[in-house]
């Protein structure tokens, strides 16, 4: 596999793990990750729960957590070590800062539009920036909005496929849409992309995620142009991934359709279906409001049901590749097969 870099950050192996929240991408998988020449990422989301024995305060336990996290993967890897923040949090600003203060390789931006990501850095900072996106158009709005407001170009564009789990920018009707399939958005905005590089002179990596599962997939998306591709499913169920083992059971037994989306009045999100996710579908047929909604989640349902373990009234999310899964062996070795996949791939290309 070719190398990914990400202005002086360079990835040997060009696979970033995606960022799982609500404790499963700690410093755990992400360091594995990153020692294995990837990109490891710790998630910011739910921190403040995981760490409330730090505080009471949510937002100084947030902050207390990923400065944990990020020291914690720092003694185990000189790998590269990622944070992912999403705009949709209360605590967003906290986060980006935080991660900017412990210097971060990179942090990936997503759930929303990171509009002002760029106006959190600091003086001599080295932290790179990627914006998660999920069109060529918000590509596109990103590029123009960083660059006119602040005089800064993305690090890398990540692009995320309705095939993704946790929070989608995609509507129901849209995710068996072959308009909107992943193989369809890479290429579009890897053209964009080129049109602002070629506009100012500079190069940004288009890195593609959702439903990339095996080396053969690695190869398909990068012949379309993409970098390096994202993996979050697939690393979230390895021994290394935080969450708890009985959600990992599950979802090593789930099959096609055994997932869905839901919440789609809030952020839409690939759920397992579970009683908690019935209650949803049931309220959301009703016409439920996104204030009904926001109540019958109530606080703390992802991390009850991942984190903790509660598989029936658990917020369970996933991506839809889970249904592939059958061992959860380490991340190093999720690795090594992927590259064997991969490099079997190559082999079977006709000779020019």
């Amino acid at each position: 596999m070719k190398t990914l870099k990400i202005g002086n950050l360079l990835a040997r192996i060009p696979i970033v793990q995606g960022g799982m929240g609500v404790g499963v991408s700690l410093s755990g998988l992400a360091s594995a990750v990153a020692s294995e020449g990837g990109i490891g990422v710790i998630s910011s989301a739910g921190l403040g729960a995981i760490y409330h024995d730090y505080s009471s305060d949510y937002d100084k336990a947030s902050i207390w957590g990923l400065r944990e996290e990020l020291r914690k993967a720092r003694e185990r890897t000189r790998g590269i070590i990622g944070v992912n923040v999403m705009v949709a949090m209360s605590n967003f600003a906290d986060m980006v800062r935080t991660a900017v203060a412990e210097k971060a390789d990179i942090i990936f931006s997503g759930a929303g539009l990171p509009l002002n990501l760029p106006s959190f850095l600091t003086e001599g900072s080295r932290t790179k920036l990627a914006p998660i996106v999920s069109s060529a158009r918000a590509a596109r709005l990103l590029c123009e909005k960083w660059f006119g407001n602040y005089g800064y170009i993305p690090d890398a564009v990540v692009v995320e496929g309705p095939k993704a789990g946790g929070h989608l920018g995609y509507k129901e009707e849209q995710i068996g849409d072959a308009h909107y399939a992943l193989e369809t958005l890479v290429p579009q905005i890897v053209a964009e992309v080129r049109d602002f590089e070629t506009a100012h002179g500079c190069h940004i990596p288009v890195i593609a995620g959702g439903g990339i599962y095996t080396g053969e997939d690695i190869y398909r998306i990068m012949s379309l142009g993409a970098e390096g591709v994202q993996m979050g499913t697939r690393f979230a169920l390895t021994r290394e991934s935080s969450a708890s083992e009985a959600f990992k059971q599950l979802c090593k037994g789930l099959g096609e359709g055994d997932t869905m989306l839901a919440l789609k009045k809030l952020s839409p999100t690939r759920l397992v279906k579970n009683d908690f996710f019935r209650l949803v579908a049931e309220a959301e047929a009703r016409g439920a409001s996104a204030d009904e909604l926001l109540e019958l989640i109530g606080s703390g349902r992802p991390r009850r049901g991942i984190f903790e373990g509660d598989l029936r009234g658990g917020e369970l999310e996933i991506g839809q590749v889970a249904a592939l899964v059958r061992d959860l062996p380490p991340a190093g070795e999720v690795v090594a097969r992927t590259m064997a996949e991969y490099r079997e791939r190559l082999r079977s290309l006709p000779e020019l």
